[in-house]
């Protein structure tokens, strides 16, 4: 079930949504992983030795993992997505999954990087702040400014909202579980579609940003994988995630309603355009926009 598209100014858990929603919950909780018998989860952190791409395996040494094992040298199978952001002597936070077989693998990667946690943690609570002190004009309309952020993208690095000063950003949320054809796929199908017509047409300073609504599973890895499997070309195209406080405040400045029933994520859609200047210039509600309309709005920027 998805929620019909709405344009409404949103505030984490804000009972003004109670029309809506059966009752008045934050806007984003996180899913749990599906139950799979016999499996067995363990958070884990440790430094990555070795890197086997044709095994599909990397070789680290962890911390102790206390109630399970010792600190120990290990391999792990790793997805695809995993793997390609792996880096030798790379610190790692993980779960660590064992099957009934007692095969272990490695799901949800984040690097650990004292100063990248540093500056996305202190951005995400001086947006947290931003947030409250906006309150039910948490909401950003046309003709405002885009608001300042600090995310992770599907390498693993840092990406903030000064990255894109002089770039034209076309920006929208979605994640990468999502089932429902008319809803995230379209939407990213739209935005892949938009970036090669921009190109096509000779706009060059136009950057494409998709922000995950489920930054509990949509680790880099993840996200990177997601933009893999589609064929997406990434040169000027980021897939961000990051703290779930940070998530949460983004849509509320951005108007959109994300909210977990169980493992299904009723959401809206929206996707915007922000000129060189920061400023957005443009919004379109929903997944059924063109990518043409987009296309000549850039130009006029570019004049």
């Amino acid at each position: 079930m998805v929620f019909p598209t709405l344009r409404l100014p949103l505030l984490a858990g804000a009972c003004a949504l109670v029309a809506l929603l059966p009752a008045c919950k934050p806007a984003v909780a996180p899913v749990a992983a599906p139950a799979v018998s016999g499996e067995k989860h363990y958070p884990l952190t440790g430094q990555i030795l070795k890197i086997d791409a044709a095994q599909k395996t990397l070789l680290v040494q962890h911390d102790k993992i206390p109630g399970f094992m010792p600190a120990m040298t290990m391999e792990f199978t790793v997805s695809d997505g995993d793997l390609a952001n792996a880096k030798e002597g790379q610190r790692i936070r993980a779960d660590l999954v064992m099957d009934a077989q007692d095969n272990a693998r490695l799901e949800k990667i984040w690097p650990v990087d004292p100063v990248a946690d540093s500056a996305v943690k202190a951005a995400a609570g001086a947006l947290r702040q931003d947030t409250a002190i906006r309150g039910r004009s948490a909401y950003r309309e046309v003709g405002e400014n885009l608001p300042d952020f600090a995310l992770y993208d599907q390498n693993g690095k840092v990406v903030t909202a000064a990255r894109f000063h002089g770039k034209q950003v076309m920006l929208n949320f979605i994640f990468s579980r999502c089932p429902v054809a008319t809803m995230c796929p379209t939407a990213t199908a739209n935005m892949t579609t938009t970036q090669r017509k921009a190109r096509e047409a000779g706009i060059t300073n136009i950057e494409f940003v998709s922000i995950t609504l489920d930054p509990d599973y949509d680790t880099p890895g993840v996200l990177k994988e997601y933009a893999r499997v589609r064929g997406i070309d990434t040169a000027n195209f980021s897939f961000l995630t990051g703290p779930e406080g940070a998530i949460k405040d983004l849509l509320s400045q951005f108007g959109i309603i994300a909210e977990f029933d169980g493992s299904i994520l009723k959401h809206t859609l929206a996707t915007l355009l922000i000129n060189e200047r920061g400023k957005i210039i443009w919004r379109a509600d929903g997944s059924q926009w063109f990518p043409d309309d987009f296309v000549r709005k850039m130009h006029k920027e570019e004049k």
